[in-house]
C-alpha cells in the first residue's frame, strides 16, 4: 500500500480490464478505519489489517461488487454500505449491511452524496481530514481518463444523461482539496485541486454532455 496523505492509503493498482487502472483507499480514523472502493488483492487486505483493519466499507456503485467483498467482511468483520439501487447487483458478491439514499453525514465525518447518472445509484463520499484536506471520493461518476477528468453513462445499470448533469451541478457546489476516482484510464487516479479549478472541472465536463 503507499501513503498518500497522512489519514489516507492507496492500495495497489489492480487491471479489471485493459487500460483500466483501479485502487482501493483506506481512511484512518480514531472512530474505525473505514475502505473506499474495493480491492481484490490479499496482499493488500494484509497491508489493510496491520493499518488497523476496517470497521466500514463503501461502494460508490455495483462495479466494485467482487468475491472481495465478501473476505473483506470475513477477515475485518466490517460493516458493507452502498446505494439502496445498487444493493440488488452487490448482493451478489456479498451481503449488505446498510444501504442510504440521500445525502447526509454517516459515521459522524463522513459525507454520503447521492449522484445519480453514471448507474442509477451511483454515489459520492467526502472527507474533511483533521490533516487539512478534504477528500472528494467520486467513483466512476467522474473519473481521470489519461490525465483528463471525463464521465459516461450506463444505460444498462439505470444510468441517464439528465441524471448525470444534475449530479455535476450537484458536485460542482463543493470545494475538494483532492478528487479520487475508483478507476481511470491511464495511471493517475486522483488529483489535488486549486482553488476554483475543481467548478472548472465540473463545468468543462457538463459542456461535453451537453
Amino acid at each position: 500500500m503507499k501513503q498518500i496523505y497522512p489519514d489516507l492509503w492507496q492500495t495497489g493498482a489492480e487491471h479489471p480490464f485493459h487500460a483500466l487502472t483501479t485502487h482501493a483507499y483506506l481512511l484512518i480514523r480514531s472512530a474505525g478505519n473505514v475502505l473506499f472502493y474495493s480491492s481484490g488483492r490479499s496482499d493488500e487486505h494484509r497491508h489493510i489489517q496491520e493499518l488497523g483493519g476496517i470497521t466500514h466499507q463503501y461502494l460508490s456503485h455495483r462495479d466494485e461488487a467482487g468475491p472481495a467483498l465478501s473476505d473483506i467482511k470475513k477477515m475485518f468483520g466490517s460493516k458493507l454500505y452502498c446505494h439502496r439501487l445498487e444493493e440488488e447487483a452487490v448482493s451478489r458478491a456479498s451481503a449488505v449491511d446498510c444501504t442510504f439514499e440521500r445525502r447526509g453525514i454517516q459515521l459522524g465525518d463522513v459525507e454520503v452524496i447521492p449522484t445519480p447518472g453514471h448507474t442509477n445509484g451511483s454515489a459520492c463520499f467526502l472527507f474533511s481530514s483533521p490533516h487539512g484536506k478534504t477528500y472528494l471520493f467520486t467513483g466512476d461518476t467522474v473519473f481521470l481518463n489519461n490525465g483528463s477528468w471525463d464521465t459516461f453513462v450506463m444505460e444498462n445499470a439505470g444510468g441517464t444523461k439528465s441524471d448525470l448533469k444534475q449530479s455535476l451541478v450537484l458536485l460542482r457546489s463543493l470545494q475538494p482539496d483532492v478528487v479520487i476516482s475508483s478507476a481511470s484510464v491511464g495511471h493517475v487516479p486522483l488529483k489535488e485541486m486549486s482553488v476554483g479549478e475543481w467548478s472548472a472541472v465540473v463545468d468543462s465536463i457538463l459542456r461535453a454532455l451537453s
